[in-house]
């Protein structure tokens, strides 16, 4: 096997995670997305605890990036902003939560070949 072969089979998880869903904001934002078809505006904002000017610009990157869908409506005479997450959305926040998981889980793995650091002698 060349080198090549062998960096090719041993990429770290970390290169497979979303750029855009890892904001912390943005992620809670699509978690709390993903546990509904949509969501209110202020629902998302008060699970999320963000202004209502954070919370629009994050949306705005999620959106710019397919990961989720604003619709505008009214309620009554009230307007009503719902965000759901696409159907893209849905699958990056699989792809980005299965590669937050393999960094975890290959932790404990790769804490068995590293040498034990200096050891406190009585």
């Amino acid at each position: 096997m060349s080198g090549t072969e062998a960096s090719v089979e041993r990429v770290h998880p970390r290169h497979r995670l979303d750029p855009v869903i890892h904001s912390p904001v943005r992620l809670s934002i699509m978690a709390c997305l993903a546990a509904a078809e949509r969501a209110e505006f202020g629902f998302v904002r008060d699970a999320v605890e963000v202004s209502d000017s954070l919370l629009s610009k994050q949306v705005t990157t999620l959106a710019d990036a397919g990961y989720v869908k604003v619709k505008k409506g009214y309620v009554g005479k009230y307007p009503r902003t719902w965000l759901s997450l696409s159907t893209a959305g849905r699958r990056a926040l699989d792809a980005h939560l299965a590669a937050l998981t393999a960094i975890v889980t290959a932790a404990p793995s790769a804490a068995v070949g590293a040498e034990a650091g200096p050891t406190e002698s009585h």
